[in-house]
């Protein structure tokens, strides 16, 4: 069983909780995975880790409440347990040799961005950090941002807050002013990570993708996961995000596939999580 040692609501829709997993902790590092269940006999969910303290055994999640299994971990308070908590997994994001990076977040997505811009930044990188969200009410993790980047942009759907517009209107600005980074690294929604690449494409500059797809086991057994990859010949390659990724080259992914299969169960997450939320209201 696994502690929720600490649990942080950031915005209505998003929640945040420390898990006392010290063998996960130990091993941990920026842009891998777990995967829980909130009950025995439960979904298993994957999950991006969102920070760890190695000497406190502590592993960080952050995660949006969509589903019903969501729903139930979000009614877990501090002190509960959840009776599975499995991970790292997947490869880590490579920072190494990075001198001058782009991190770009959306939504939840932030979540998954800022471990690796602290880890640039630990490793004396200039960071650059782009996030972006649809109102002000969504914000989440500006000032964590703010002290891991040298410079740090805040985009707002509808102007409520920072700067009114999509991540890659200043993106674009940055490029078009001849701004030079060794790598853009983007993590948020796949419409927005697309047009990310579309952006940075005409400058030839590596961007790296963090794919979040359907998972099941998390060691490349069920498939749920695969993602097709097309190379510069047109070959159309099969990877699976759970062991090759979750990273890829922005280039190389077929989008338009990933958000189709990414919609498939959209309809069946929104009927699962409000038959749980009744059933909690009932209970209650």
């Amino acid at each position: 069983m696994f502690k929720i040692v600490s649990k942080k609501i950031l915005n209505p829709t998003v929640t945040e909780m420390e898990i006392y997993a010290p063998l996960v902790a130990k091993k941990a590092e920026p842009g891998q995975f777990i995967i829980l269940r909130v009950e025995d006999d439960g979904e298993r969910i994957p999950l991006t880790v969102a920070g760890y303290n190695r000497e406190k055994g502590l592993v960080k999640i952050i995660f949006q409440i969509v589903g019903a299994t969501t729903e139930k971990l979000n009614h877990k308070e501090e002190g509960d347990y959840i009776p599975d908590f499995v991970g790292p997994l997947g490869v880590p994001t490579k920072v190494e040799g990075l001198k001058k990076v782009c991190v770009i977040g959306g939504g939840v997505g932030c979540a998954i961005a800022l471990p690796i811009a602290e880890k640039l930044h630990e490793f004396g990188a200039e960071v650059t950090s782009i996030i972006g969200f649809r109102s002000k009410d969504l914000l989440i993790l500006e000032e964590e941002f703010k002290n891991a980047s040298d410079k740090c942009v805040v985009m707002t759907d509808d102007g409520s807050y920072g700067n009114k517009g999509n991540v890659t209107m200043p993106l674009k600005e940055m490029l078009e002013a001849g701004e030079k980074f060794d790598c853009i690294i983007t993590i948020g929604p796949l419409i927005m990570m697309k047009f990310v690449v579309s952006t940075a494409k005409p400058y030839s500059i590596p961007v790296t993708v963090s794919m979040n797809p359907i998972m099941i086991d998390g060691t490349g057994m069920c498939g749920g996961c695969r993602l097709t990859l097309i190379k510069e010949d047109g070959k159309r390659v099969t990877k699976f995000a759970c062991i090759d990724g979750p990273d890829f080259n922005g280039y190389e992914i077929d989008f338009d596939e990933a958000m189709m299969r990414s919609r498939q169960y959209a309809e069946f997450e929104k009927k699962k999580r409000e038959e749980t939320c009744a059933l909690y209201k009932k209970a209650n």
